[in-house]
């Protein structure tokens, strides 16, 4: 049985935090700077992360591999399991062409693509988050917006941004529920909290998505839309965290912000529209040969039906082609189907038939303890096959197969090539959280964390740092409200503060990781086949990334002081 070490290094705190830190350092170095593919380097991450759990802490070889390897399986399932199912359903619109119904009626919305990434991006995403969480929103959201016409890496950019605010409560709050469980502190009470630490992400984002595709001008132009969506979100997202339920804020903050928007374009249009279809963006691909949006097909998935309407006067939209209701009904029917199925799922009884062919097992031969003596539950390794929101997306989708009418033989073989299409960002996610367990395990996630918890009152100040940097190593807020949560509590009562306050900005401060995780960077270029290009998504959203950390940081110091203090519950 393998004890963890918090400081190898000459006995300090200080020094043996510098060494943990090597992986991420290495990662990120690799990826922003050197641009380097994303799954080698998450490959080569790992290995130094094997090297220092082995050489450093030390942690024997065969627990330090054996961790690997779980980390390695929980990437498969239930993150990546979730991402190929929820990708294999728009596949098979893609196919059918009723992708392209479903990309002309946003269209008719607005052609002002402005417009249409807070309309897909933010809210759709937010719904796509609510329900299924773990990078879906990311893939599924990206490539609906090639389809509207944008650049394959600024739909990537903006999708990536856009899965921020609604993080915390996605997947139907699991995030909030699981830091509930780790803590020991009421649900309400962390709902509430990060009810009102998020909402503030949710007023800005829309306006920042207007800037990222249009610069000042898309904010001059558009701020009312942006702002009406923003405001109704946060609205809806405080009420709903603090006066309704968890599990519920994301799902009717998501649908009344793009309500809201819709029905705000009826009586308001931008001065001017904005489409960039047409405008050329070289791109690599594996030939190293350049290509623009006019010809999409070979740089990311299209529509294979139906092509020439995005061939006139509207952007490439195909907006002036009138679909009957049942096409359009059809085209929603996956996604209606998709919160159906999820809905039906929190039935208490369903909930409990499906859960009751869950199986929780010790990962074989591996036997962890922490520094304090304590078995560690990293070892125990959940199998909800059955409930797992991966399980569910085959459910819908296998109920869409009719609905679209698709051959099952068709629908057969899309899940194979949506395999093979993700072959990459699989081995990306899948070595990513293999490394994340290594550093787990072997403690050096828990030398970073005690040593920033050390900091006293100040602590409350980079108390969203500890999240974030969660978030950016293991791609998921329930993973980081795992993993720092209780460490979060226990910072907040040596420092005398509101263990509320800190546990819930370790899920607000981690929701900003979500965009510069190498997981989702993967998933993200995955979708928009722009696989190797992760480096420059993570220079795209970095700075978005730290400069919203900034003011959850300031947001939390000031609700540790009687300044804002009376927002805490």
């Amino acid at each position: 049985m393998y004890q963890q070490i918090l400081d190898p290094v000459a006995g300090s705190l200080a020094w043996s935090s510098l060494v943990a830190a090597i992986p991420l350092i290495v990662l990120f170095v690799l990826l922003g700077i050197l641009r380097m593919t994303a799954w080698l380097a998450a490959l080569i991450s790992l290995a130094v992360a094997l090297g220092v759990a082995i050489f450093v802490y030390p942690m024997p070889a065969g627990p330090a591999f054996l961790s690997a390897a779980e980390g390695a399986a929980f990437g498969f399932f239930p993150i990546l399991w979730i991402v190929i199912n929820a990708i294999w359903i728009y596949n098979m619109t893609v196919e059918t062409g009723h992708f392209d119904v479903l990309r002309r009626s946003f269209a008719r919305v607005s052609d002002d693509q402005r417009i249409q990434g807070v309309i897909v991006a933010f809210s759709f995403g937010a719904l796509l988050e609510a329900l299924a969480g773990f990078g879906t929103p990311v893939a599924i959201t990206s490539v609906m917006l090639i389809a509207l016409g944008f650049r394959p890496l600024k739909a990537a950019v903006v999708a990536l941004v856009a899965n921020t605010a609604p993080v915390a409560f996605g997947a139907l709050a699991v995030p909030i529920t699981t830091l509930a469980t780790v803590t020991g502190l009421p649900l309400h009470d962390l709902s509430a909290m990060v009810g009102r630490q998020t909402p503030l992400l949710g007023f800005v984002v829309p306006l920042a998505l207007v800037f990222i595709i249009d610069g000042t001008r898309g904010i001059r132009q558009t701020w009312p839309a942006a702002l009406i969506c923003g405001v109704v979100f946060a609205v809806a997202q405080f009420a709903i965290s603090n006066y309704v339920s968890a599990p519920l804020t994301d799902i009717v903050a998501s649908l009344l912000s793009a309500g809201a928007i819709v029905l705000f374009l009826r009586v308001w249009r931008p001065v001017e529209g904005f489409s960039e279809a047409g405008t050329p963006e070289v791109t690599r691909s594996g030939a190293g040969a350049a290509t623009s949006t006019a010809t999409v097909d070979r740089q990311g998935p299209r529509p294979a039906r139906d092509r020439s309407s995005g061939t006139g006067g509207d952007g490439g939209t195909g907006v002036g082609r009138r679909d009957s209701g049942a096409e359009v009904f059809r085209a929603y029917s996956p996604y209606l189907i998709i919160i159906v199925v999820f809905g039906l799922a929190q039935i208490p009884a369903i909930q409990h038939a499906l859960a009751s062919v869950t199986r929780t097992f010790a990962w074989p031969g591996l036997h962890i303890t922490s520094a304090s003596g304590k078995v560690s539950t990293l070892p125990m390794f959940k199998f909800d096959w059955l409930a797992a929101a991966g399980t569910l997306l085959i459910i819908a989708g296998l109920l869409t197969i009719p609905v679209i009418r698709i051959r099952p033989a068709t629908a057969l073989r899309i899940y194979f090539a949506t395999y093979r299409q993700l072959a990459p960002a699989i081995v990306t996610v899948m070595a990513v959280l293999a490394l994340a367990y290594v550093m787990n395990a072997s403690g050096q996630t828990t030398t970073l964390g005690t040593w920033m918890a050390g900091a006293g009152g100040i602590f409350a100040l980079i108390s969203p740092i500890l999240g974030w940097l969660g978030v950016a190593v293991t791609g998921s807020d329930t993973s980081s409200n795992s993993l720092f949560g209780a460490l979060q509590v226990v910072a907040a009562q040596k420092a005398e503060l509101s263990a509320t306050l800190l546990a819930a900005a370790n899920s607000s401060g981690g929701v900003l990781g979500k965009m510069i995780s190498p997981q989702n960077l993967a998933i993200a270029a995955a979708a928009v086949s722009m696989s190797g290009r992760e480096g420059d998504l993570f220079r795209r959203v970095f700075l978005w990334s730290v400069l919203f950390l900034a003011v959850m940081c300031v947001l939390v110091y000031l609700q540790s002081t009687p300044v804002l203090s009376w927002m805490v519950p």
